[in-house]
Order: C-alpha cells, then sequence, then structure tokens
C-alpha cells in the first residue's frame, strides 16, 4: 500500500462550523481511518496547513490535535508549491478575495458558501477558476444528509408518482445574548457582516430542491427582522440589521411547488430541526437530518374534518419508517471525500463554483422579491 500525501490550507477552521465539521470530523476522521482509500494499493492522506488571523487559537487547535503547520500569512502559504488544495470556512465577506489569491497560485479550491455576496461575485469566481484550470467544490452537505439520502431513494424508486409539493421547516431559537449566550455568532445578525438567514440558508434550498427536485424558476419571498436587538461574544448589546426568519415559495421545473420557512426565532415542535414534507399522487413522506417516514396512498387514511369532536386518529403513528438499508457516513466528510478524489483522480464532480453560483442567485433573488413584494424569475446560471 502506497501513500499519497495531499497538503490541504484550511483556513476559518477556528470558526465553529470549520473547526467541528471540516477540521474534526472530516479531515482528521481520514486521518483516524488511515487515510482515504483511492484502490489499487494506494491510499490519499490528508495533510492539513491551518491558517487564520488569530495565532494564538491556531496553536491551541495545532496542538490539541498534534498538528504541526498553521500560519497566519495567507499569502506564503499559497506561495508554498506543496500545497495543493485551498479550503475556506471563513466569514463571508472575507472569502471572495481569498479564493480569487487562492485560484491565482494555482490551488484547487473547496469552499462553504454562500460562495460570494452577489451573483456577480460568485460567477467571477467560478470564470477565474475555470479559466485557470483547477478544480473546485463547494460543500453542500444537506444532500448527504442520511434523512435527504432516503429521501432521494425514494425519488428514484418512483414511490410518489408525481411530486405534487415540498413543505420545508428549519430552524429553532438562537437566543438573544442577554440571559443566555447566542448559539450563533453576532456578525449573522449583521447585514454588513455578510449576516442573515436568506443569505445562509437559501443557497441550501436552492441545491437541496436542484438535486432532489428539479430547477427553481420562480421564487417569492417574505424576509423578517423580528428580534431587532441582539448582544454579542462581549455582552454588549447592538442592532440587528440582517434578516432572522424568511418565509419562501419556489416553483420547481416540472410544476412542483415548494415552500420552505427558514427561521432562527422559532421554537421546535417537530421531531428534527429541519424537516421536509414531500407530497405525492402515489405518496408522501417527511424526511429531517437522519430520519425518514412515509406514507403510500394505499395505506392513507380518509380523515373528515369534524371541528365539534376531539381527533380520534393518531394521524403521526399512521407513517412507517423508512429503514436506513446502508451506513451513513458523516456529510461534510463523504462530500470532502468525493472531492479530493475529484483532485487526484479526475472522478466526475458536480458542486462546483457554478453550482455554488446559483446558491448565491436564489438568495439574492429572494432579498428582492421581498423588498419589491412580488415573484421573480430564475433565470438558468451560466459563465
Amino acid at each position: 500500500m502506497t501513500r499519497r500525501t495531499v497538503r490541504i490550507a484550511m483556513n476559518g477552521v477556528t470558526g465553529r462550523m470549520g473547526y467541528r465539521q471540516h477540521l474534526v470530523r472530516s479531515i482528521l476522521a481520514l486521518r483516524e481511518q488511515g487515510g482515504l482509500d483511492l484502490g489499487n494499493g494506494e491510499t490519499l492522506w490528508p495533510e492539513p496547513v491551518l491558517v487564520g488571523r488569530r495565532e494564538h487559537a491556531l496553536r491551541a487547535q495545532a496542538e490539541r490535535h498534534g498538528l504541526t503547520e498553521w500560519s497566519t500569512d495567507l499569502d506564503a502559504v499559497l506561495a508554498d508549491e506543496t500545497v495543493e488544495i485551498y479550503f475556506d470556512a471563513q466569514v463571508t465577506s472575507a472569502r471572495v478575495e481569498a479564493i480569487r489569491k487562492a485560484v491565482a497560485a494555482g490551488k484547487h479550491v473547496y469552499t462553504e458558501k454562500p460562495t460570494a455576496g452577489d451573483l456577480a461575485g460568485a460567477l467571477e469566481l467560478a470564470r477565474l477558476a475555470t479559466e485557470k484550470g483547477v478544480k473546485h467544490g463547494v460543500v453542500q452537505d444537506k444532500i448527504f444528509l442520511p434523512g435527504l439520502l432516503k429521501l432521494k431513494r425514494l425519488i428514484d424508486g418512483g414511490f410518489f408518482g408525481r411530486i405534487l409539493s415540498v413543505r420545508g421547516e428549519f430552524g429553532y431559537w438562537v437566543f438573544e445574548g442577554d440571559w443566555q449566550d447566542a448559539q450563533r455568532p453576532s456578525w449573522n445578525y449583521r447585514a454588513e457582516d455578510g449576516g442573515g438567514i436568506v443569505v445562509d440558508m437559501f443557497p441550501h434550498w436552492e441545491y437541496v430542491l436542484h438535486e432532489l427536485f428539479g430547477r427553481v424558476t420562480g421564487v417569492t419571498a417574505h424576509v423578517a427582522t423580528h428580534v431587532p436587538e441582539r448582544w454579542d461574544e462581549h455582552g454588549k448589546p447592538y442592532a440587528a440589521t440582517a434578516d432572522d426568519a424568511a418565509y419562501g415559495i419556489f416553483q420547481l421545473e416540472g410544476g412542483a411547488v415548494a415552500q420552505i420557512n427558514s427561521s432562527w426565532t422559532v421554537r421546535v415542535n417537530r421531531d428534527e430541526l429541519v424537516e421536509f414534507q414531500v407530497d405525492g399522487t402515489h405518496g408522501s413522506a417527511v424526511a429531517g437530518l437522519r430520519n425518514c417516514r412515509v406514507q403510500h396512498r394505499s395505506a392513507t387514511p380518509k380523515p373528515v374534518w369534524n371541528p365539534d369532536i376531539p381527533a380520534t386518529e393518531p394521524f403521526r403513528e399512521q407513517w412507517q419508517e423508512v429503514p436506513d438499508n446502508a451506513t451513513f457516513d458523516n456529510g461534510f466528510k463523504a462530500q470532502w471525500e468525493l472531492f479530493l478524489r475529484h483532485v487526484v483522480l479526475d472522478e466526475p464532480y458536480q458542486w462546483d463554483l457554478l453550482a455554488g453560483a446559483r446558491g448565491v442567485q436564489l438568495a439574492e433573488l429572494g432579498l428582492r422579491s421581498s423588498a419589491e413584494g412580488r415573484r421573480l424569475e430564475v433565470p438558468e446560471v451560466t459563465l
């Protein structure tokens, strides 16, 4: 067994998502399993080079995990010819310039979303990477979740018949930060820093809908800032200038309609933090992060509306759990493995910077739809 090392500059992994999902549960998890088996007796060994602005945080992180390479000098890391891949998990406002530099240095690029603050910036990155000839990918983790993988299995198996509609509910209560610490960083609630639930979540909904049900062709959205004042990491109050809730209707290619509510100001009364109900002519399903339940038309009850008597049917008990039938790995790690194989083996990979630009476009149009109070067409994105 021969081992091939790939050095990855990982920028922004001192943040919550970059650290937990990308460094610990993806790259370090790959190392713990002995590397990525490429077949033909070859193993790929990922070697992270931690990059960021806070020297003390990088040093502590490296020491915690026995890593030896870290730097606050992004330019120097990108100038290192032995570094093949640049990964970005920074705040959105810092992402475009860093990716530009990485592409110019000839690095393959893998990045969190949104890839830019607007469609023009996202398309520029896709164009630059294509012209440079580097490989590029965007994190689209939700489609690798067990619940959505089961949902995809149902779709591929023809379970639904003709799909009519998708109803999505996402969110939870994010504390304001005064009497309980907030679970999300304060920049998420400042539009001037790239915050807002639309720019965060509409890119997710774009690829989920696109991959499972068809391209989004139209959007109608209403956004709100329900909590206008929050407290930051230092206990200081600040004005929340970004939206914390969004209510969207998406027309899909083929005629289905999706309605998705996204909110950081909702208390959870569902089994998982995100759930999608899909209704079709032959059956329905409710999928979350891990679980998926179905009801076939042959087993659908016939309720009758009568508000004068208590409900007598146990509706939630009338659904059947979809079995795993597979072993599901961490979704972020699964996509990392595909991207690494794309880089070193040139295997096909579809979730590139152009796909990321579609998500930025939908967020941009969603905000505009809300501001103008009307439905907007979603044109196809091309370079």
